[in-house]
């Protein structure tokens, strides 16, 4: 059968602009869908490099302009991989020329960027989706049946946290097209925005939503270098962040994040309690799910671990992959969010986590930037 074609308008061209790339050109391999995505256009402003990237992944055309990318009637969904501080002019612009948006995470510097953002798909109802691609992790999907089967009865407590090293070193600097995570005015937060948007997301949608926080941030370099300027200038982003919160459903948060942690690279774990049982996950062994039930009879109670590979429906995605036993990846989280994207997108539904779902996320981020700076309990509104 003939594919219908959702021809892809990529702007950006660094790690997630990989990331989503691959797994356009990957997912019709796996799954079977009504729509192929085409590579048609990749766009960035400087014409070398977004040149080599899209000869590297075979896009058919490149722009310098996103304007122009999002006029072009050749190009169905855009896909916006750009620092935090522009997604909301390029999302609120391919809406109005009608096109589908895939908007890299967080949506948007702030909840009231956000707020505009979902207002303009929704006006022009135009399918859209954030990538927030540790749902799709099977394991993590499991976790999610799970909880959402009752298994684990009343919950209590849901921690995690998300720890690396990469920023420690003064000598590391702030702005420009690799570190512009460094850089407030392009990030708008640090590891609040950029790591704990990630826990916060996975939360919501495993345990419900956040009432209230009470944070804590750190800045531990209080200036870099700016690749731009040249200049020595203050760092306004947080290196570190915890906090404390009150899920809706009564249960207590608590979560972690840093750059600051050494030997962790990308250590992102979390762990539900509830009173019939516990689920916890780390992502450096994403493939497992470990589980403890206190039903089990006493001599063989304790914690079991679950290696979520198995065909039959049982492991979310498994059965598009090889032989149960045998190992994907992180890579792999982003080829189901667009088999899941290209799904809802041939039926006229929206999959989440859509730019509604993920102003919820952006909003308890706001309010966690708030109480670390006013010291004080916030309310996520």
């Amino acid at each position: 059968m003939t594919k219908k074609l959702l021809r892809i308008g990529m702007i950006g061209y660094g790690f997630m602009g990989r990331a989503h790339s691959n797994a356009y050109a990957k997912v019709n391999h796996f799954f079977d869908l009504e729509y192929r995505p085409v590579l048609t256009a990749a766009c960035a402003r400087n014409a070398e490099a977004v040149q080599a990237f899209a000869d590297t992944w075979g896009y058919a055309s490149l722009e310098t302009d996103w304007r122009k990318l999002i006029a072009r009637p050749d190009v169905d969904a855009i896909d916006i991989c750009v620092p935090n501080h522009l997604h909301r002019e390029i999302a609120v612009a391919a809406a109005a020329a009608g096109k589908a948006i895939l908007c890299e995470k967080p949506l948007a510097m702030n909840a009231q960027e956000g707020e505009e953002m979902c207002r303009a798909v929704e006006a022009a109802g135009v399918p859209n989706m954030v990538w927030y691609n540790y749902r799709r992790v099977p394991a993590v999907t499991l976790a999610k049946r799970i909880i959402d089967s009752g298994q684990l009865g009343k919950i209590f407590h849901y921690r995690a946290n998300f720890l690396q090293d990469w920023t420690i070193s003064a000598d590391v600097p702030q702005g420009g097209g690799g570190l512009w995570r460094l850089d407030v005015a392009a990030a708008g937060s640090g590891v609040t925005g950029d790591l704990l948007a990630h826990c916060i997301d996975t939360a919501i949608w495993l345990n419900g939503g956040i009432r209230d926080v009470t944070a804590m941030t750190e800045t531990f370099v209080k200036q870099r270098k700016h690749v731009e300027t040249g200049k020595l200038e203050p760092v306004g982003i947080d290196d570190a962040c915890a906090f404390l919160c009150h899920f809706q459903n009564g249960s207590l948060g608590l979560f972690e994040s840093t750059r600051y942690a050494r030997g962790h690279k990308a250590l992102y774990t979390f762990e539900i309690n509830g009173e019939h049982g516990s689920l916890r996950w780390d992502l450096h062994d994403l493939h497992r799910l470990e589980f403890f039930d206190h039903r089990d009879a006493g001599a063989l109670r304790g914690w079991r671990s679950i290696h979520v590979t198995d065909h039959g429906g049982e492991h979310p995605y498994m059965n598009h992959w090889w032989v149960p036993g045998l190992q994907i990846g992180y890579e792999h989280s982003f080829v189901h969010q667009v088999a899941d994207f290209l799904e809802g997108y041939a039926k006229g539904q929206p999959v989440a986590p859509t730019f509604r779902d993920a102003l919820e996320t952006q909003k308890v981020c706001d309010a966690v930037l708030a109480s670390a700076n006013q010291r004080r309990w916030e309310n996520v509104v």
